[in-house]
């Protein structure tokens, strides 16, 4: 069971920043603005902290969110997304004229019991 998931749509520009970036990390942070979206950035350019939870790897990026954010966040599964505007981050798809977002449900019973063993 995953915890995260990405779209088609958003799989395929996360694979053209990685040819173009090279490494990459997703990380989302509480805040204000576009900081509760998720943001994506060449690794190393983002420091990570032990009040990170890495929460999956989509497409070879680890997926990585900030412990307070996660407490709001930990009974629901994730979908990356992308659509079309343009966010106030730093996030490298901005340029594109392109924003990554979220799309959560409640996990599942089953999935609750999954991740909480």
């Amino acid at each position: 069971m995953e915890r995260i998931a990405i779209t088609e749509k958003a799989a395929k520009v996360l694979e053209q920043l990685k040819i173009k970036h090279g490494e990459l990390i997703f990380h989302q942070s509480g805040g204000c603005c576009d900081g509760s979206a998720p943001m994506v950035f060449e690794k190393g350019d983002m420091y990570l902290d032990e009040s990170d939870i890495l929460l999956g790897t989509l497409n070879s990026v680890n997926f990585y969110m900030n412990q307070d954010q996660f407490e709001y966040w930990k009974h629901t599964h994730l979908t990356v997304d992308i659509t079309e505007g343009r966010g106030a981050s730093f996030s490298l798809e901005i340029p594109l004229g392109l924003r990554f977002l979220i799309h959560s449900r409640l996990l599942t019973p089953e999935e609750e019991v999954f991740f909480n063993t």
